[in-house]
């Protein structure tokens, strides 16, 4: 496996697994909230990689999203 399937493959698991904890409703929202940025920043560097400019600029906006999602968590 190549490091940039690597990156795409990570990062669709981990926004899965995001989806799926905040969906549950069972009190893990924080952790989906994490690992939504962390996919980003996987799904991010595989865009960057392959020049996929259009799925780059859309992490950023997911970035931003886990991030509020995390703040807003403790607020």
């Amino acid at each position: 496996m190549n490091k940039s399937r690597f990156f795409e493959w990570l990062g669709v698991l981990t926004a899965i697994a995001y989806s799926l904890l905040v969906a549950s409703n069972t009190g893990l929202e924080f952790i989906g909230f994490t690992l939504l940025l962390l996919s980003s920043f996987l799904i991010g560097i595989w865009a960057f990689l392959g020049k996929h400019r259009g799925i780059l600029f859309l992490q950023f906006f997911y970035a931003t999203a886990g991030i509020i999602g995390m703040i807003r968590w403790y607020s």
